[in-house]
This record gives structure tokens, sequence and C-alpha cells, in this order.
């Protein structure tokens, strides 16, 4: 196993788990420990005025340091008193996969962090962003709540196959922005691509939608009233530079609402407008205004062709309970509702996610097809009929029978037997020299075996994902690319080097250390970075050097003369230094 598991860990599925990875906790360096530690400490400073309470409680709660990145198996046994658990992951997941781990009360975090380059922000999903942005908030009971039942209805949203292509797009953005010397032209030919994607999605999946509102809630919300917004979105939390933006007047405050699902968001660009809810429960009221538009509380022959525009595997459930999980090829429709639908490849049925015996994709290996409906001319259903009603329209096991539907669909051949629910209603009927046919087309021919056909006069669902987990080999994740770990040269573990002295230094762990002369090295061999010096500077306030803080604030002068965009870091890291020293 390549994590420490817990209680709440064990209750994953096998196909979740194999998107778990090691933190390696070894890996970070002094640099990603600094990168840390002046996000965290400007973000406190900030956000202690302008985050929801439940931010600063919950740092407190969930035993997030400001002084070290967490390690999150150890962050596992204070997350467990609330009853939720964290695990590390490689970068994005699919959204489906995302969304599942949130129903089972487990936290991904991507355990890599962003470049001092990207300090601010960075599209990449990194450690800041996931523990210091999701982890605190999650300490509320009733946003923790909304973040499961989010999950457990969005595990459930139909994607269509573009929406596969414009994940692998973003995967691919923040891979390479995050990796070291990456051309700025490949950066921006990325980015292009995600644009033109966005642009020729067509008419936006479930998975599309619902993506919207995580996105305007849990990763870009505001909370409170547009006047005075308070901030709980994870993006915000993490992000020194937007979570000020975004309190200014340049970012247009609306009411949250469920017209946050249809506005589209871009991940390469500060946003222009941001949603305000009143309070965490209006979002679980909005989440189920938008779960009653899904297929999976719909269904109806709109949920059938959301899954044949998938191109993926999905389930139906008919009025009987009656499931079917496969991927959906076809369907034939008449005023608006299916008659017959049929499935290509391994299928498999189930009742109450659990498989019918001997209904294994081993058993439909080529696909599943049945037709849907009331018997032509018949008030009652056949789900509806008890025995009697049975026998005397000669649905009877030897019967030699021809049923036609209202569809126009029609099986004929001999019953074999029949299979019923727990409620005594008959799910599935099985005939053998069986010819089914609609009109001049023949849909199924007694040389191909037996046929069952299920029974149902509506499908009651539709949705992404199996009926019974353990149906079909899930255990198929191949990452297209996974976060590019590039060979360290020997000045940069040099560099590293020198803030390990100074991270030592301070934790006490090596005083003997000439912070002078580390300086001295920095300011010839590595006169653009900014955040070491800044480091130092802390120290020689502390130390009440006042001839160092002078060399080392002249020499951070020059860099802001230089390179002016880091100028508003320099500035701020020398408050915070000033501040932890009043305080």
């Amino acid at each position: 196993m390549s994590y420490e598991s817990n209680p709440i860990l064990d209750k994953l599925p096998k196909h979740l788990k194999q998107f778990i990875k090691p933190q390696n906790y070894e890996d970070y360096t002094a640099i990603d420990q600094a990168v840390w530690r002046y996000v965290m400490r400007k973000n406190v400073d900030y956000l202690s005025q302008v985050a929801h309470s439940s931010y600063v409680d919950g740092l407190k709660k969930t035993g997030i340091s400001i002084d070290q990145i967490p390690n999150m198996y150890g962050m596992n046994r204070i997350l467990k008193e609330i009853g939720w658990a964290a695990v590390a992951v490689d970068g994005f997941i699919p959204p489906s996969a995302f969304m599942e781990f949130q129903a089972y009360n487990v936290l991904v975090i991507a355990s890599d962090i962003r470049q001092l380059e990207n300090i601010e922000y960075t599209p990449a999903p990194d450690i800041i962003h996931e523990g210091a942005g999701h982890a605190p908030i999650i300490a509320n009971p009733e946003y923790a709540e909304y973040l499961r039942r989010f999950g457990e209805i969005g595990c459930k949203a139909i994607s269509s196959a573009k929406d596969y292509e414009l994940y692998d797009a973003v995967r691919h953005l923040s891979i390479i922005k995050e990796a070291h010397g990456t051309p700025q032209e490949e950066i921006e030919k990325a980015e292009k691509h995600i644009e033109y994607l966005q642009e020729n999605m067509g008419e936006p999946s479930e998975m599309a939608l619902i993506r919207n509102l995580h996105w305007w809630t849990v990763e870009y919300g505001l909370i409170g009233t547009v006047e005075h917004p308070k901030i709980y979105g994870a993006g915000l939390l993490s992000s020194i530079g937007e979570s000020a933006w975004c309190m200014t007047d340049h970012v247009k405050k609306i009411p949250y609402s469920i017209e946050a699902a249809r506005t589209e968001f871009d991940i390469t660009k500060p946003q222009p407008q941001l949603f305000v809810t009143p309070d965490f429960a209006f979002l679980s009221q909005v989440l189920e205004d938008f779960a009653n538009t899904m297929a999976v509380r719909k269904g109806g022959l709109s949920g059938i062709k959301k899954l044949i525009t998938s191109q993926a595997l999905g389930t139906i459930e008919l009025s009987t309970g009656l499931q079917i999980s496969g991927e959906f090829h076809h369907v034939i429709e008449q005023d608006s509702k299916p008659i017959y639908i049929q499935t290509k490849g391994p299928t498999a049925l189930a009742y109450r996610e659990k498989e019918l015996v001997g209904h294994s994709t081993a058993y439909h290996v080529e696909g599943f097809g049945s037709p849907i409906g009331k018997l032509k001319g018949i008030n009652i259903a056949i789900e509806d009929m008890g025995p009697r009603d049975l026998k005397a329209y000669k649905i009877y096991e030897g019967e030699q029978i021809s049923l036609e539907f209202e569809g126009g669909i029609k099986v004929e051949g001999t019953i074999i037997t029949g299979t019923r629910n727990l409620m005594g209603k008959i799910i599935l009927i099985t005939f053998k020299d069986c010819t089914v046919t609609h009109e001049d087309k023949v849909l199924f021919q007694p040389e191909w075996g037996l046929y069952d056909m299920a029974v149902g006069q509506s499908v009651v669902s539709a949705y992404n994902g199996p009926a019974d987990l353990n149906s079909f080999d899930l255990i198929t994740h191949q990452l297209t690319e996974t976060t590019i770990k590039p060979k360290k040269s020997a000045k940069r573990l040099q560099l590293e080097q020198y803030y390990q002295q100074v991270r030592d230094f301070r934790e006490g762990k090596n005083t003997t250390i000439s912070r002078n002369k580390v300086f001295r090295v920095i300011k010839s061999e590595f006169p653009e970075d900014w955040l070491l010096p800044v480091e130092l500077y802390e120290l020689a306030r502390q130390g009440d050097d006042h001839h160092f803080q002078k060399e080392i604030l002249d020499h951070l002068e020059s860099i802001k003369r230089n390179n002016p965009k880091v100028g508003h870091l320099i500035d701020d890291g020398i408050k915070l230094a000033d501040a932890s020293l009043v305080s």
C-alpha cells in the first residue's frame, strides 16, 4: 500500500484507490517549504479579515501549520474527528472520480506544490490550494455536508466525449505550466487549445453544468451579502493575488442561484464575476434544485440520449427497479418516449445496486437490448400483473407467446422463466427460440441464444457509471501524462541548500550558520531570488541587526527595480516580518 489507511479510506472502492499515490514528504525542498510559509502567513494575515469565520477556526481544527507543509496522513488523524480523510493524487483527476471521493468524505489533495514563480496563482491543483483552501473550511458541518452531497450527486452526472477532451487539455496545461523551463509559446498553445475547446463544446453536459456549480461555490464562492461578502471558496483562499482582487469593485458580485450552472469559467484567468450565497444551507438548496434537472432523477428519453452521447459506461433504471449498466448505443423512440434500448459491449443487470445472479458482463458480453413500455391493448403493465393476470395473458413458464408493445416492438418466443424483485414484481422474462422485431427490422433472432427481456414501462433514472461497482473492471485508469519532475541543476541544488540552512537556523536546528555569508552568496550567485532575502530580513529584524536589515532592504529594492512584477510580493513579505515582531 502506497499510503497510510484509516477507517474512512478503508471504505473507498478499489477503482478510487487506483488514483491515490504516496505524498513522498521528503521530496519537498526548503524552497517549497518557504513558498508554503510565505503564502500561509500572508493568507492568515489577510484572510482573517475577509474569509468566512470557519476558515481560521478550521486551520486550527485540521491541524494545518503555517510554518510547514502538512503531512496529509498526519492531517488524517485530526480530520477523522470531523468524519473526513485526505489522500494524495497526481494533479487533476477525472471530474467524476473527484466527485466520488467527496461522496465518501475524502478530500483529494494534489501533493505537488507550486513553483516560486507561480506563488500567487497556479492553474494546477497543489497542496496549497487543496490543503490550505479546501481542508480548513470543511470543519464547518453545514459546508462539509454540502461537499459530501455534492460529490454524491456530481459523480452521477453524465459527461460528454468533449468533456473528457477538455479534461485532458486542462490537465496538460496545468502540468507544463508548473514544469521548470517550459517555453512560453508551448504554454500559450495549450491555453489557446483550451479556449478553442471551450468555445466548441456544444450543448453543455450535466457534468459541465455541475462543474460550473462546483467552480462558483467550492472553488470561487463568496458568502454573506453582495455588499459585504466573505471568502469561502478554496481557489480564492489559496490565491494570495485573487483573494485581494476579488474584494475590489473590479469583480462583479452576483447573488448565487441555479443560473451559476450556466455561467462558464476560464481556469487561466482571474474571474470577472463571483457569486455570493447568503449562507451554506442555501448552497444545498440550489444543489437539490439542480439535481432535479438531472437524468438521475428525470430518466426518460433525454436521459438515455445523454448516455449515448457520453460514449461511456452508464446506467438506466426502469420503473421495476431493474438496472441496466453498459455503454448505451441506440434507442428507438416514439412520441418522445423510448420504446427499445440497446447497449454495446459488456453489460450487466442489477437490482438495488446488486448484480443479478447470472447477468454479469461475462453473460451479456456483446450488449443488451429490450423493449420498454406497456403491451398494446392491455391496460395493466406487466410489472403490475399478479400471478393470475400473468396466467390469463399466458405470460407463463413454457408458453409460446407473441407480445406486442405499444411502440410496435414484437417479442415472439417460448418463456423459460421470470425473475422477480423484492416487492414481487416481474423484472425480467427469459425466452428461448425468440425473435424481436420493430416494423421490418430484426432486433434479436433465435440463433443468438436465450433472450432476456427487461420489464419496465418507463425509464425512471439514468446516470454515469455502473449500478454495481463490482460488475465492471474499473481499474483501468491511465494518465495520459504525469506531473514533470525535472532533473535539478547543480545551481538549483545549491540554492535549495541555502534555503535549508536558513530554515534550520530559524527552527533552532543549526544556529552556527552565518546568515551574512548566505546573503552575500545569494546576492552574487542568485540575484533574482527574492524570497530567501525576505526570510533573512525577518531574522535580522528578530536579531535587531539594523545594519544587516538595511543591506537586505537595499538589495530587495534593486530586485524590485529589475523585476517590478515581484515588487508587491517583496513589500508584503517585509510587512509580515515587521508585523510579526510587533505582535
